[in-house]
């Protein structure tokens, strides 16, 4: 049977994980000389390990043979933990368990010493979830634990987890996994499963992940599934991110001042149900990704949304200085905010297209910003500036002429 690429694939010793080097050292550190808590909170976002570190360790702490901090993988106790008879590492999903009664039954049997390894741990996933009285219920027993017990909490949203739970355990942090470490990962497990990889796919792959590796590697398997070659075109289409080009379209025609033909290009997704919430939220992401590469053009692609490739970025950013992305995007921002308390939310996007299109038609200060910046370009490059329009100056001279005959 099939087996998934992030569970084919999940690190089996502290030197297989990726990118948290600093979490790993010291945990190996602690094995080796001994010095090791009986409780441990695991924070970060999600796919940077967490779990995995958490199974690594409890193999390590009752592995017969370990190397160097690592678990040997080798022992009955490895085996027993990686194929789930060994009960005496228990993993709880605090999710689907999350009452003061379970909590408690954990407690009464975790005074027993362990049946068949040197220690009984227990592995607490998205431990935020707990209730109030399960917390306090865990807390008795983490205040004064057997020498046996060991507990593991990992969590995703650490402002959830009361103060009294954090300062009873070793924290470690959990980063976001740089895209470039994530990517040279997906080529070595692409060069093991003889899947046609190309660089390029990779780095948008790990883009994409948005510093979790499990994400990358599932992309990868839904991409692996989809063509032989995996390579940005099928990346897009693999993911239905083909539609980020209809984006990039509608962003080329509001930055060029098309205002029919960008709400032609509306009405057209619309009509082929596209979501308005949706498609400003691409929107902003696409010229977030633009702002970011026009601030910050060296360290900046790290912090890329991805899904867009080079050439489509680079046309883009040569229409759009600063201070029209940042008026763009407050714009884009401003409007995806108000959507869910409009009446007529098809009308406030497409006025909100309208003074895309027309910088004149924003009063703020981040629009007039932008149209002078416009005009400082206009002249520096020596192009004309056209003079102002003469029906709003007769306009103008009508309103003086009347206010001379009252």
């Amino acid at each position: 049977m099939y087996q998934a690429l992030y569970r084919k694939y999940r690190p089996q010793t502290f030197s297989d994980v990726v990118g948290q080097k600093s979490v790993t050292d010291t945990l190996r550190a602690q094995l080796e000389t001994g010095r090791l808590s009986h409780a441990y909170l695991f924070t970060g976002t999600r796919g940077t390990g967490k779990t995995s570190c958490a199974k690594i360790l409890a193999k390590a702490v009752n592995c017969e043979h370990p190397v160097n901090g690592n678990p040997c993988n080798q022992c009955a106790a490895c085996r027993g933990i990686d194929d789930g008879t060994v009960l005496d590492v228990v993993e709880i999903d605090a999710a689907s368990n999350n009452g003061v009664d379970n909590i408690r039954a954990l407690r009464d049997e975790a005074i027993f010493s362990p049946a068949s390894v040197k220690k009984r741990v227990y592995i607490v996933d998205e431990v935020h979830m707990l209730s109030v009285p399960a917390f306090n219920a865990l807390l008795k027993i983490l205040e004064e634990p057997p020498e046996h017990l060991m507990f593991i909490l990992a969590t995703t949203e650490l402002h959830k987890v009361p103060a009294t739970i954090k300062s009873r355990c070793q924290q470690f942090s959990f980063k976001r996994i740089l895209p470039g470490q994530i990517a040279q990962r997906l080529e070595y497990v692409a060069g093991q499963e003889g899947i046609d990889l190309t660089a390029e796919g990779a780095a948008l792959l790990a883009r994409l992940a948005d510093g979790g590796l499990r994400d990358a590697l599932s992309l990868l398997d839904q991409c692996a599934g989809y063509s032989d070659t995996v390579d940005v075109p099928q990346v897009l289409e693999a993911l239905g991110l083909a539609g980020n080009v209809e984006t990039a379209r509608l962003l080329e025609l509001l930055a060029q001042g098309r205002t029919a033909d960008a709400l032609e290009t509306l009405g057209r997704l619309y009509a082929a149900g596209k979501e308005l919430r949706s498609l400003l939220g691409e929107l902003s992401a696409l010229v977030r990704d633009l702002l970011i590469r026009k601030t910050a053009p060296q360290g900046g692609s790290a912090l890329l949304t991805g899904g867009y490739d080079e050439h489509t970025l680079r046309s883009l950013s040569e229409l759009l200085p600063p201070a029209r992305l940042l008026q763009m995007l407050t714009i884009l921002q401003a409007t995806a905010a108000d959507l869910g308390r409009s009446a007529n939310p098809r009308t406030d996007v497409e006025l909100c297209l309208i003074r895309l299109c027309d910088a004149t038609l924003d009063g703020s200060t981040v629009g007039l910003t932008a149209r002078l910046e416009r005009l400082e370009q206009r002249i520096e490059h020596g192009v004309s500036v056209a003079p102002a329009d003469p029906a709003p100056r007769h306009a103008e001279k009508t309103v003086e002429q009347a206010h001379s005959a009252g």
